[in-house]
């Protein structure tokens, strides 16, 4: 499905709503998109666009945080945890709960102070989906409240943003690829989306 952007906003739609269909179609254990899944993402991505639906707060991401076992969100590591920005604070990260996220001191070290999806596109790797949700989410939110959504995506990516609105994933590795979660006992973990 060839999707048209031309906004921010429908930059940041169309990478949740295939966020979404993914999410969806691992918590159903399948191997491929159903038809379902296909309906999701596009009721999603126009509620998104339309402003009829919005993203899930991140409170479900920080109890989360709060309720599992700790590990590294980029490998799943238990040893040597670290608190890691997600968004760096040297490019305008916030020093707060919503961007802070476990991270074992090898990935920490390596990731630095780069972009988390371009770290994992340099390392040939794709997020996880809780992880990827929580990225969107705050990508969303600094959008929002810096007044970008409504502006033509080739503009926004001239400005000097803490993210590269570009590398938004809209094709997403096969759901044999995709992890929900990198802690090894991610089927018990929730979603919602």
């Amino acid at each position: 499905m060839a999707q048209e952007i031309i906004t921010v906003r429908e930059q940041i739609a169309w990478s949740y709503a295939n966020l979404a269909r993914a999410d969806k179609a691992l918590q159903d254990g399948e191997q491929k998109y159903g038809r379902m899944h296909h309906m999701i993402r596009a009721k999603l991505n126009k509620g998104l666009r339309e402003q009829t639906m919005s993203m899930a707060s991140l409170y479900q991401d920080e109890r989360l945080k709060m309720t599992v076992p700790q590990a590294c969100y980029y490998c799943g590591s238990i040893s040597q945890l670290t608190v890691d920005h997600l968004i760096p604070r040297i490019k305008g990260g916030a020093d707060e709960s919503d961007n802070l996220i476990w991270a074992c001191r090898s990935c920490n070290s390596s990731k630095r102070d780069r972009d988390m999806l371009k770290w994992m596109i340099d390392k040939n790797s794709f997020p996880s989906i809780l992880l990827l949700r929580r990225y969107l989410k705050i990508v969303m939110r600094f959008c929002e409240s810096n007044d970008l959504l409504d502006l033509k995506l080739e503009d926004a990516l001239k400005q000097d943003l803490p993210f590269d609105l570009s590398i938004l994933p809209h094709i997403f590795p096969p759901l044999a690829e995709l992890k929900l979660w990198v802690y090894p006992e991610d089927k018990n973990t929730e979603s919602n989306i």
